[in-house]
């Protein structure tokens, strides 16, 4: 047992050498060599040195003669340069090969290592040069990248993953009205969205086509004007003025939805820094977007706040209010890198049975962080 406990520290200690060895420039193993030789040269110097004071101290104690003296200490001092011959050219042999390394390109060159270290990015950052032994934390696409190795071959990869998230102005359209004589405050009526997508090209050599497909969670907010509330009468349902002043009023709807993007991503091709390898990324230029979502209502909620003898009062109403359980629409983006102007119409009613139909319409800017 204690054998293969030692076999096996002697195997891990030579494999974390090697990574380590690996990872060290050209310079900097030239440099341990040259130390090497240094210590091996003194330390064989210094050998001889007390092996000739021992010879020395016989002589004068007429242990031995004089003449055997000379004998011994010409012998010793050949014995120490053989010594120093072999091992230094031990260190030369691994010279030699550090040079046919560096030649077929196995050394990392110095100018490509930054020193070890984080940094935490809380948007997106198109710099694919991290250093060999940093950390990049990005918050924006939840990702941490160990080095930039580890980057490039996630950020070139043909499918990625991006965090979403949108805000906006939210709005209905009413049949056969404009939004000039809208039931809902302009600026105060927004919606939210956030969520995951993934990014995928579509040709193998070329960056345009992309189909951009993920999960979302859709927050639509109202907020009618005039002191007016929602009011489900049967299966409809209509506003209708308060009987006290209302501080706000606001109808929200969340849904959960599926979109679906054809993507035109402009972003040039990369080479890498030693010029061996080209690679593709994505939301670096402009990006368009054409598609659609669909998805189910998750819940419906209206608050009411108004004062009430001199009290603060949050009416919170859960209800279906008639609102259709399914939405889809048709959405598009225009922008550029992880910035978009964003926009989407549900082409179903908002209510499933109301005489006049009302459909949701959004517009805002949207963020894919990738």
């Amino acid at each position: 047992m204690q054998k293969i406990i030692l076999y096996t520290l002697v195997m891990v200690f030579g494999f974390v050498t090697k990574s380590v060895a690996q990872d060290k420039t050209l310079e900097q193993q030239v440099k341990e060599i040259a130390l090497t030789i240094e210590m091996i040269t003194k330390e064989e110097k210094n050998a001889l040195k007390i092996e000739v004071e021992a010879i020395d101290l016989k002589i004068k104690e007429g242990k031995i003669s004089s003449e055997k003296g000379k004998e011994l200490k010409a012998n010793i001092a050949q014995e120490r340069a053989n010594n120093i011959e072999t091992k230094v050219a031990l260190q030369e042999a691994k010279l030699a090969q550090l040079v046919k390394d560096k030649v077929e390109g196995k050394i990392i060159a110095a100018d490509t290592i930054k020193k070890g270290g984080t940094t935490i990015i809380l948007g997106s950052n198109s710099k694919d040069s991290i250093g060999v032994n940093h950390t990049e934390i990005n918050v924006g696409s939840m990702k941490v990248y160990k080095g930039e190795q580890d980057k490039i071959e996630r950020i070139s990869k043909r499918t990625t993953s991006q965090f979403v998230f949108a805000f906006g102005l939210n709005n209905l359209i009413t049949k056969g009205a404009s939004l000039e004589d809208s039931d809902y405050r302009v600026w105060g009526s927004h919606f939210y969205e956030w969520g995951v997508t993934y990014n995928s090209r579509l040709l193998q050599n070329h960056n345009l086509l992309h189909v951009k497909y993920g999960l979302t969670l859709m927050y639509n907010n109202l907020r009618p004007t005039d002191n007016r509330y929602f009011v489900k009468e049967g299966n409809q349902t209509n506003l209708v003025t308060a009987s006290r002043h209302l501080d706000d009023s606001r109808f929200r709807n969340v849904f959960l939805t599926l979109p679906l993007h054809l993507e035109f991503d402009f972003s040039p091709k990369k080479t890498s820094k030693d010029g061996t390898k080209t690679y593709f990324t994505t939301h670096e230029s402009v990006r368009i977007g054409i598609g659609g979502y669909s998805g189910i209502r998750v819940k419906s909620k209206q608050l009411l706040c108004y004062e009430e003898n001199g009290d603060k009062v949050k009416n919170k109403q859960k209800s279906n209010f008639n609102v259709s359980d399914f939405t889809y629409g048709l959405s598009t983006y225009i922008g550029y890198r992880s910035a978009s102007l964003y926009v989407k119409y549900d082409l179903n009613p908002m209510f499933k049975h109301n005489t006049i139909d009302q459909n949701n319409v959004s517009l805002g800017i949207r963020f894919d962080f990738n």
